[in-house]
């Protein structure tokens, strides 16, 4: 697992062990994990590819202004990611460099994007699937799937709601996604086809972040809080065995309630089991299904993100 902070990211290697750094520079955006390498956005636009001791560094010609805000990495012998921009667009980066794919900006449905403050949408994050479906999440506008590998794009069924602010999947459950959004989490079993409304039983059901047990897909992490602001939104980790129809607070061990939002990105489930979530410098563990959770480090600065091999 790689752990974020604004200027640095460190590796977590095996849960019990302690984080080591593995790459410092100013203004690190996003990272997503790979198998055999990590890819981390800078904020002066750069991409650094971080495999063995020295970062390589890519310059992906992106639009003025634009900024990464999600990433997911295709393939890794040729490189091959999505980039996910604010204003909304997806990249496809490879040996040859950036392109931007015209079928993500000629969906019909853009025009409806939009954002509560009247800034400019984003796509917030990126899944996927073994075979090549990719999902983006529209800050705010839904979901969109592809199912060549990012090439073609089109809505998912808009019958959940359209504040999405994290998407993920599962290794062993290709048919299923699963969207945390300002009603909490829905899910589709059939590729964004249809939705069940699983955040009805959560104490609160303004949803941030949401992580899934790789090997377990009814297991599953989510934030959920009052609202997006306020002094104290009386954020909580909830955990759900059955696909989210009962769900309990993670309370052993961890925060019963905290004043900030746990964000998207903030919450992760690694191969073994073991869930996480950050909570401003600290890092929490435990089991993703059961179980006591505990402090398991302390960082330098605020964690900004963790990042968990698909």
């Amino acid at each position: 697992m790689l752990i974020v902070t604004s200027n640095a990211v460190y590796e977590l290697r095996k849960a019990g062990e302690t984080p080591g750094k593995c790459f410092e520079a100013p203004g690190i955006r996003r990272v997503a994990e790979g198998r055999g390498l990590g890819l981390a956005a800078l904020e002066d636009g750069r991409l650094a590819v971080l495999r063995g001791a020295r970062p390589r560094y890519l310059e992906p010609d992106l639009g003025e202004g634009e900024e990464v805000t999600a990433l997911l990495i295709l393939a890794e012998d040729p490189l091959e990611v999505l980039l996910g921009t604010e204003p909304p667009h997806i990249y496809r980066l490879t040996a040859g460099g950036a392109e931007r794919c015209g079928a993500f900006d000629a969906l019909h449905v853009r025009s409806g994007w939009h954002t509560p403050w009247g800034g400019p949408p984003a796509v917030r994050s990126l899944a996927g699937t073994p075979d090549g479906t990719v999902y983006a999440d529209i800050h705010v506008g839904s979901i969109m799937v592809s199912r060549d590998r990012g090439k073609t794009w089109r809505p998912v069924t808009p019958d959940l709601n359209e504040d999405v602010h994290q998407v993920t999947t599962c290794l062993a459950a290709a048919d299923r996604v699963y969207a945390n959004t300002a009603r909490a989490v829905f899910i589709s079993d059939d590729r964004g086809e249809t939705w069940q409304d699983r955040g009805a039983r959560l104490d609160r059901r303004y949803g941030r972040a949401v992580a899934v047990h790789p090997a377990k897909p009814d297991v599953i992490l989510a934030s959920t809080s009052d609202g997006p602001h306020g002094d104290d939104v009386h954020a909580g980790l909830f955990r759900s065995a059955d696909a989210g129809k009962t769900w309990s607070r993670v309370a052993d061990g961890f925060p019963a309630s905290t004043p900030d939002n746990i964000d998207t990105f903030h919450v992760a489930v690694t191969a073994d089991g073991m869930g996480w979530a950050c909570v401003g410098e600290a890092l929490y563990s435990g089991p993703a299904d059961a179980g006591p959770w505990r402090k398991a480090w302390e960082a330098p600065e605020p964690i900004r993100m963790l990042s968990v091999a698909g």
